[in-house]
């Protein structure tokens, strides 16, 4: 287990705050994972036995951005204009605003996380071009954030929308209900709508979730699923092919497997 990673995070266990220097932060461990600097020296050190483990898990956290990038694509390529990054994370080009706008120069995006550091990093780097918007909300009270969306007018939902759900999912508990927090997004989207995601696949390594289970208690904690349990995620939504697999399987052929597998998936609301 990583040295200080016991504890809540906040009093409600897993909420991050922007003060507390001695709590693990799962994005920050992300950009550490990605070569970012945005991050502590309890992220690294929980990279880092990660990295022990698995020395592949750099390489996979590209692999996950590729997809959702690819996701963004597809999405765009599709006549979507408007985009909602969930649990957007600390920002690394190219973003998703960036990503839409060379195929839909007037892509409208919002990123949301729950993290004020991140929101404050998301507001000065990102929401800068009109209809570019960062907002402090928490996926695992989706009516909030879908009320800011609705009350401040940044999302048409009467047209179709993309949602991305980029290594999310597997930070909300069984007992926070992650399938009604997907339904609940898909119950405003319009038809033709896009949500993608990735997560944690129970069938990782044993090593891996090991050191996984050190996260209990911060925000970093995770719950990783088996296929079948992300698949009845995105209930209510058609599954484009190759359907729920690991992410590399979303990119090339010939990408190597990984021991910690990271699921993507993109459903199409019909």
């Amino acid at each position: 287990m990583v040295e200080g990673t016991e504890g809540p995070a906040s009093d409600d266990n897993r909420t991050p705050q922007p003060f507390e220097h001695g709590q693990l932060n799962s994005a920050r461990v992300y950009d550490y994972l990605l070569g970012g600097k945005d991050n502590r020296e309890i992220d690294r050190d929980m990279g880092n036995e990660l990295l022990s483990r698995a020395p592949e898990l750099k390489t996979l956290a590209w692999f996950t951005r590729s997809f959702g990038i690819k996701a963004v694509q597809m999405a765009a390529e599709a006549g979507i204009r408007q985009f909602i990054d969930l649990g957007s994370g600390i920002p690394t080009s190219p973003n998703v605003h960036e990503v839409a706008r060379e195929i839909v120069p007037s892509a409208r995006v919002v990123y949301v996380d729950y993290d004020p550091v991140v929101h404050t990093h998301c507001d000065a780097l990102l929401a800068k071009p009109d209809g570019v918007t960062a907002l402090l909300g928490d996926v695992r009270h989706p009516h909030d954030i879908l009320d800011q969306l609705k009350n401040r007018s940044l999302i048409d939902f009467g047209e179709p929308v993309a949602i991305t759900l980029i290594s999310v999912l597997h930070y909300v508990m069984d007992s926070e209900d992650p399938t009604g927090i997907i339904a609940a997004f898909r119950d405003q989207l319009a038809p033709g709508s896009y949500l993608a995601m990735t997560h944690g696949s129970l069938d990782s390594a044993p090593e891996i979730l090991q050191v996984l289970a050190g996260t209990k208690g911060t925000s970093a904690q995770v719950e990783f699923r088996s296929a079948t349990q992300a698949e009845a995620l995105l209930a209510g939504f058609e599954l484009i092919e190759p359907g729920v697999v690991p992410v590399q399987q979303w990119l090339r052929p010939d990408l190597p497997d990984t021991r910690m597998i990271m699921l993507g998936a993109i459903g199409r609301k019909p």
